[in-house]
């Protein structure tokens, strides 16, 4: 009979892990400073992220683009397991960001 057997001529590979952690540990996008996103100062991460995204010569987009955007990936890959406090000071830290741009 057509199709019983279907699917079963495909390897199936196990998962290992999820696509963004691979791009965390793989990506070139940003040489980011270790540790940027355990400060505790929003002003400082802001800061830190601004440094990285403008001596990049691999972004795509403005600096602030990718800044914002690796600020807003590492959030959301957190996602519910973030503390309260944590997003917290990330929430703070993308308004630091707009700030630091001159995009208030």
């Amino acid at each position: 009979m057509w199709g019983t057997n279907r699917g079963s001529a495909m390897a199936v590979r196990p998962k290992s892990g999820y696509w963004s952690g691979e791009v965390t540990r793989t990506s070139s996008a940003l040489d980011l400073e270790p540790g940027v996103f355990t400060f505790g100062n929003p002003r400082r991460i802001a800061l830190s992220l601004k440094r990285s995204a403008e001596a990049s010569t691999r972004r795509k987009g403005s600096a602030f683009q990718s800044a914002m955007s690796m600020l807003t990936f590492y959030i959301n890959r957190a996602g519910s397991k973030l503390p309260a406090g944590r997003r917290d000071v990330l929430e703070a830290a993308k308004v630091e960001l707009r700030r630091a741009f001159g995009r208030e």
